[in-house]
């Protein structure tokens, strides 16, 4: 069964883990001194948090975390059904965790992973360099988010 999973920059780690802990009525399953993570069933999300110098505050990428190789497999079959570039990162250390993952971004530049967990890592990691995904929105710095060379202009400012 997969998860979805969403990345979120903040500015006061402190402050937002106790924000996100009251939200979800559960405390974070992962603390690091800039990070925190909640594996939640209800609903079925893998939502982190990181403060980290230059990174992106709000929404950094979305994703989908799959339980084995067979759904891994599945999700990146349809990464590349989407007709868009595919950055297969394969075996990295992102968030404290040991994965197998690729990227790929939206038609508006949204950056998604599809990615299988192995186990932890006592180090953050680094940031892949996403240069091949086209009009990708990524900021560069950004929590596990890949970094490119020329970023696309923000959009306008609206309402919703």
């Amino acid at each position: 069964m997969k998860r979805f999973h969403l990345h979120v920059g903040v500015t006061d780690l402190d402050a937002s883990v106790a924000f996100y802990t009251h939200l979800f009525g559960a405390a974070p399953s992962v603390v690091k001194p800039d990070y925190a993570k909640w594996m939640l069933e209800d609903p079925r999300i893998n939502f982190a948090i990181s403060m980290r110098e230059g990174a992106v505050k709000g929404i950094e990428h979305v994703g989908l975390q799959v339980e084995d190789a067979s759904e891994l497999a599945e999700v990146y079959a349809r990464l590349k059904a989407a007709d868009r570039p595919v950055l297969e990162e394969g075996a990295t250390t992102c968030c404290y965790a040991q994965s197998e993952k690729s990227w790929i971004a939206d038609p508006d530049g949204v950056v998604w992973e599809a990615f299988l967990t192995s186990g932890g890592s006592t180090t953050y990691g680094g940031s892949p360099d996403l240069d091949q995904l086209a009009n990708s929105q990524a900021a560069t710095g950004a929590c596990c988010v890949p970094e490119t060379a020329t970023p696309a202009p923000a959009p306008a400012k609206t309402c919703c």
